[in-house]
């Protein structure tokens, strides 16, 4: 840190989401890095107890561990801007537009990067429009393969890869169970990339590429988060130019959708070396599995001193 006081950091991790489990386990590799560097940090499970707690104690920075809904749809972000305490992350208008994929999607695409072909289906219109009459529209229009997913929503819960049309029913009733909206998505074939984003005040920089290949096909939610399931390779087994577009088409949707300090791209790369973005994280997994941590340590840098200086940067952008 570059102050003669570390701040005092609050890690939020935890929540009531599906990926309560995994928030927790990022929260701890967050809070133990902090700690390492020196830093006073006071781990915290978000509770009916969090926002009294924050306004008498006022925290000189706070860090969302969160994933799922409690910590990147935005409502919480809101929460602490309207209390005027620092956190690290993206601001909340940011956060909302990129936690609604169809929304990012959108708005990348508008910037100029490529993002598969779509659909976005409301669970009401799927019911009121006649299933079969609804999925044969689709059909004609989007040839399989399909992914199906949820709108809203992270680490691949209610997506399901469809290969046959006979799987799209089944897939959209899953995606529902996670959220109203579904998105249904033409299959881009390729390799599948993750680009991490950091950004500590100089702006956006894309660290090393991470290539997944998970050992069952398909990034499932166990694929991400059980060690042994996925083989990652950083960097990615692409050409440098494929990787120079990438980087610049990770920087290109972060910019876009306004994200701030931190942020996960996900990308596929077609034979053509196209660039085609899937979606943004905007508090990726931090856990020892996890896409971010492992291009910080392959990009040289020490993890736990890139935590404190990005904590150094929420302090910095509030008092601008």
């Amino acid at each position: 840190m570059n102050s003669a006081r570390k701040p005092r950091v609050v890690v939020l991790s935890g929540g009531i989401s599906h990926e309560r489990d995994v928030s927790l386990r990022s929260g701890r590799r967050v809070a133990d890095s902090l700690a390492e560097q020196g830093i006073e940090v006071d781990p915290r499970d978000p509770d009916a107890t969090l926002l009294d707690y924050l306004r008498s104690s006022r925290p000189d920075v706070v860090w969302p561990a969160l994933h799922g809904a409690s910590g990147e749809d935005g409502a919480l972000r809101g929460l602490l801007e309207f209390l005027d305490i620092p956190f690290v992350g993206s601001p909340s208008a940011a956060s909302r537009m990129a936690w609604d994929k169809p929304t990012a999607k959108v708005l990348v695409g508008q910037a100029g990067v490529p993002t598969p072909r779509s659909i976005t289906l409301s669970r009401d219109a799927f019911r009121e429009l006649g299933a079969a009459s609804v999925l044969d529209s689709i059909s004609e229009e989007l040839p399989v393969p399909l992914v199906v997913k949820p709108a809203q929503g992270g680490s691949a819960q209610g997506v399901t890869i469809v290969e046959t049309l006979d799987d799209l029913p089944r897939a959209m009733v899953h995606a529902y169970t996670y959220c109203d909206v579904a998105l249904i998505e033409q299959k881009i074939i390729g390799t599948e990339i993750a680009v991490g984003i950091i950004d500590t005040g100089d702006g956006p920089v894309a660290l090393p590429i991470a290539e997944i290949v998970p050992l069952s096909g398909v990034y499932s939610f166990d694929a991400r988060y059980n060690a042994g399931e996925t083989r990652f390779y950083i960097p990615a087994r692409i050409s440098e130019a494929v990787a120079s577009r990438a980087a610049d088409a990770a920087i290109a949707a972060h910019r876009a959708l306004g994200l701030r300090h931190i942020s996960r791209i996900d990308i596929i790369v077609d034979g053509a070396g196209t660039p085609w973005f899937l979606e943004a994280s905007v508090m990726p997994g931090l856990t020892e599995t996890s896409l971010f941590p492992l291009a910080l340590e392959a990009a040289g840098h020490d993890v736990g001193w890139v935590y404190s200086a990005l904590a150094d940067a929420a302090i910095a952008d509030s008092r601008r």
